[in-house]
């Protein structure tokens, strides 16, 4: 039963992943979804090489790396999911839609699209299940230059 216990808290932790950005919760989400520290490795959309950074510094860059956006929504889904005692490995398949005010876009497309796949890594810890390494690769993206430097999509 453990087992089962434990792989649905791990699909619920990438819903709150997602929420993060999706619900604009910058405060009491990222303490629910994050280890202390994160592995990040956003490369294959932003560019910028993987790094670790405290959960503090994370949790401010999230909210202003999202704040241009109007809206955003993050679907991740087909969720394969490994564990091997404390440490569990996580693939999923990820559509993410980030939507700029019309103003922003310029009479041009409004919503910029990622699509691709998670990695991600979760430790188990004393508040259960955390992220300590996400890792998206985008295999399809429309109208990057939206995006900006956006760590965490």
């Amino acid at each position: 039963m453990t087992m089962l216990a434990d792989r649905i808290e791990l699909i619920e932790l990438m819903g709150r992943y997602a929420d993060i950005a999706d619900l604009k919760d910058f405060t009491r989400l990222p303490s629910l979804v994050y280890a202390d520290s994160v592995t990040l490795d956003f490369s294959s959309v932003i560019g910028l090489p993987p790094t670790t950074v405290p959960l503090e510094e994370y949790v401010h860059v999230l909210g202003q790396a999202f704040a241009p956006f109007s809206a955003t929504h993050h679907t991740i889904t087909g969720h394969v999911v490994g564990i091997d005692g404390d440490r569990a490995a996580l693939h999923t398949h990820v559509r993410a839609e980030h939507w700029v005010p019309k103003e922003r876009a310029g009479g041009g497309p409004d919503r910029w699209l990622v699509v691709g796949f998670y990695d991600n890594e979760a430790v188990r810890t004393p508040r259960g299940w955390r992220l300590n390494s996400v890792k998206l690769t985008a295999t399809h993206q429309e109208n990057s230059h939206l995006a900006g430097a956006v760590p965490g999509t």
